[in-house]
């Protein structure tokens, strides 16, 4: 460990954790050392009489069961399995220049170089300490000169952390700039390879493992009680741990950035900014592009490929961003990798897993899309999913097909079908309070299960099957046979949550209402049980032997809670009556006006006409929803040609 003030603050803050573990230990031992003293006394005859025998028969089974306890707790701690975060390894086979270079900057940086190398599809990086037997087995020999730890019988040497590298980083950052990010964090090996902050990790890490075990549900009483006690114990050492390794990972992480002060210290200031560009580029692409596609159980194969797509997009945009596309020339990260199209399709799929909780492998039901395909197979499918989606629920409520010299006779699926239902009759007004529709029912205004959130009105996604069937309907599609005379269904149960959908018209709350009760009956159909993904997991397609990127064997995380980061909360009912009418209109704009589905990098999901974005939609759409005036949305139309009474192909 160098001399960095911040090294000195770690050390010292982790011998106050390891004199923590300490005086725990000596806890436990105290009573056997006191029966200890007794029965000695006893043997030489100096400690007799009726008190010191009762004391003696008192203490020394407390002693046992205390130090049977501390045994058991201990065990516990020691066995269990530290969390560890989903990643992509990468050999070094696969990626022989990314290990030269990180190599070559351990040495630059006088510290052990890491063990080994792994992708996240997030845009950070760190180092994760992998050692605990749960982990798996250490490093190969062959790549042993890599942490710099040699091998000798009669003592363990310590293995340096494994460095864990935001995947987007690769693509969009060129190597000069991954180097200089990656600089202060590879320096953090140097005081990770000290003997007591290592130590006071080790117990950190060992206690968070036992909490989350004794945490985990449990049928059988017994271990319930037990694990309790044993959870009690590790959360107390915790809470006396919490400040002082906090205290040490900021003294390591100074010492670590002091250090790395002397390597490329100018460059990594103009990288610093490409970071923050390539998270906003991700969190975007994710949001707008990759959630819709996952939504209809489909992955986006090259989510790191369009990370540079869509901050070469922003960069054309946004005037702030220029002369980020100039770098464009130089050498990027990703060429440090051997095959990098297959770690990108590698770290696409853990990124569906994680920020969506889907398969673990390509499936029937979920498979890959490439860019190219994406407007047909992703956008052009999940608006006539929704469009057929709003039809159904209008057939439910009996909304008769629009009227008119123009309307089809046999009452297929029409745009003037919902232009008519949503338009305010008689200046009925907006809903300020409790709506109801024009029979007196009461609507539901309650949130939907959909974890989409954002109000565009270009994108998300649907059922992931694809199934256009309605379990309570009683008719015929809207697209086929006329309109069924079956009476309509009583709105759904009143719920209460209203005030998303307070200053729109009864129509449209009402609309939104069941278009959010139907949506969420749909997810749950064909939400898989815990047991399923669980098969899915374990019978997910095995990569091919000589693969340089494949799934981590050793990713021990628990995927029953999967998505482990959700990326948006759930959508209101006006936005998501607002997103199905919005798809409806694209829906006859293609089919009438000969327009054509599109992808924007930034944005996603977007209509296309005459090659051009269409623009202003959503105002137009939000007065129809709030007012209850169909007539600038019909202006919209009648300028780009849309004639919304000609009927639309549904899924």
């Amino acid at each position: 460990m160098g001399v960095e003030a911040g090294a000195q603050v770690a050390r010292a803050r982790a011998l106050v954790v390891l004199r923590i573990r300490s005086r725990a230990l000596a806890v436990a031992l105290l009573p056997a050392a006191v029966a200890v003293i007794l029965l000695a006394g006893a043997l030489s005859g100096r400690l007799v009489g009726p008190g010191w025998d009762a004391a003696r028969w008192f203490l020394t089974p407390v002693a046992v069961l205390v130090l049977l306890a501390a045994a058991g707790i201990a065990l516990v701690v020691a066995r269990a399995r530290p969390a560890m975060s989903p990643t992509v390894p990468i050999a070094e086979e696969a990626a022989p220049d990314l290990y030269r270079m990180v190599r070559d900057l351990a040495d630059r940086l006088e510290v052990p170089a890491p063990s080994a190398i792994a992708l996240t599809p997030d845009c950070d990086s760190w180092l994760e300490d992998r050692t605990h037997p749960a982990h798996g087995p250490p490093p190969a020999e062959e790549h042993d000169d890599i942490a710099g730890a040699g091998k000798h019988a009669h003592r363990r040497h310590p293995v340096a952390p494994v460095l864990v590298i935001g995947s987007p980083f690769l693509w969009w950052m060129r190597v000069g700039e991954l180097r200089a990010v990656l600089a202060p964090v590879v320096a953090g090996t140097g005081p990770s390879a000290h003997p007591d902050i290592a130590a006071a990790r080790r117990f950190v890490r060992g206690l968070d493992a036992a909490v989350a075990v004794t945490s985990a549900p449990r049928r059988d009483p017994v271990s319930r009680a037990v694990l309790a006690g044993v959870g009690w114990v590790a959360r107390l050492l915790l809470r006396s741990c919490r400040l002082h390794a906090a205290e040490l990972e900021r003294g390591v992480a100074a010492a670590a950035a002091e250090r790395a002060q002397a390597v490329d210290y100018g460059l990594r200031i103009v990288a610093q900014e490409q970071v923050g560009l390539a998270y906003a580029g991700w969190d975007r692409l994710l949001t707008r592009v990759a959630l819709p596609a996952w939504r209809m159980g489909r992955w986006p194969s090259r989510l790191d490929a369009g990370v540079v797509a869509a901050l070469t997009e922003l960069s054309r945009r946004d005037r702030l961003a220029e002369g980020f596309a100039s770098r464009l020339g130089e050498r990027p990260a990703c060429d440090l990798l051997e095959e990098p199209g297959a770690v990108d399709e590698s770290a696409s799929l853990l990124a569906a897993r994680l920020f969506h909780g889907g398969p673990a492998g390509p499936g029937p039901d979920w498979s890959p899309v490439d860019w190219s395909d994406y407007p047909e197979e992703v956008v052009d499918r999940k608006w006539r999913i929704d469009a057929a989606r709003l039809h159904r629920v209008l057939d439910a409520m009996g909304v008769r097909p629009a009227t008119g010299p123009a309307a089809p006779a046999t009452g297929s699926p029409t745009l003037s079908r919902v232009l008519d239902h949503l338009t305010d009759p008689a200046g009925e007004g907006s809903l300020t309070q409790r709506c109801t529709d024009p029979s007196g029912d009461a609507s539901l205004t309650h949130r939907s299960t959909d974890p989409s959130g954002d109000a565009s009105l270009t994108h998300r996604s649907t059922d992931p099957s694809g199934d256009a069937s309605l379990t309570h309907r009683s008719t015929e599609p809207s697209g086929g046979a006329p309109f069924p005379t079956t009476p309509p269904e009583p709105p759904p149960p009143l719920d209460d949550d209203e005030e998303d959908l307070s200053g729109t018209t009864p129509r449209s709350a009402n609309l939104a209402a069941r278009l959010s009760t139907e949506l969420g009956r749909e997810e749950a159909s064909a939400a898989p049980s815990p047991s399923a993904s669980a098969t899915a997991a374990s019978t997910a397609a095995s990569p091919a032997a000589g693969s340089p990127a494949t799934p981590d064997p050793l990713a021990l995380w628990d995927d029953r809670a999967l998505p482990l980061f959700p990326l948006q909360p759930p959508r209101t009912a006006r936005e998501l009556l607002a997103d199905h009418l919005t798809a409806m209109i694209c829906c006859a704009a293609m089919d009438t006006a000969g327009a054509t589905p599109g992808l924007d990098w930034l944005d996603g999901p977007t209509l296309l006409h005459n090659g051009e974005r269409t623009a202003d939609l959503a105002p137009k759409i939000l007065t129809l929803i709030e007012e209850g005036d169909p007539t600038p949305l019909r202006a919209w139309l009648a300028e780009l040609g849309i004639r919304p009474e000609k009927p639309v192909r549904l899924v």
